[in-house]
């Protein structure tokens, strides 16, 4: 209320209505300024007293301060880990795709090369096998046993 009736006052004592001034009162404008210091003093004491920090809460502060720094210097790390990490892991299964299409590769090589009749001509003619005759093959049965035994007949 003090500040609106000072702004009254300095309102009007800027801009004069008529041709006449009006009288001031300078004892009453004194009183009234010294109130709007004492104020303005309070004002100034209590902002100072809010904006002041203890050095307990300064150390809080920067103790959180710290706490965040090393969270993110550790979570950079680990994303720079991972990320090197993702790179090796790109690198192994390309080598692993390129081994798996070189062994298909040759595989379908060997199989390519090898000539079944080839093989059967050599058998037959250099070794000197023959087919199976019909009183040859002769067929076992097995009674839960895991292997079998040979029984030679005189």
């Amino acid at each position: 209320m003090a500040r609106e009736m000072s702004r009254n006052h300095m309102a009007r004592r800027q801009y004069v209505h008529g041709s006449a001034a009006p009288k001031i009162d300078i004892r009453r404008e004194m009183e009234e300024g010294r109130q709007i210091h004492r104020v303005s003093q309070a004002t100034k004491k209590n902002r100072e007293h809010v904006h002041s920090m203890s050095p307990a809460y300064v150390l809080v502060l920067l103790l959180c301060l710290c706490t965040a720094i090393c969270v993110i210097i550790w979570y950079v790390n680990l994303q720079s880990q991972v990320t090197s990490k993702v790179s090796v892991v790109n690198q192994l299964e390309a080598k692993l795709n390129n081994m798996k299409q070189a062994n298909d590769e040759e595989n379908l090589r060997i199989q390519n090369s090898v000539d079944l009749e080839e093989i059967k001509r050599i058998a037959i003619g250099e070794l000197g096998m023959t087919y199976a005759q019909e009183g040859q093959i002769v067929y076992y049965s097995s009674e839960g046993t895991d292997y079998m035994r040979k029984v030679v007949e005189d």
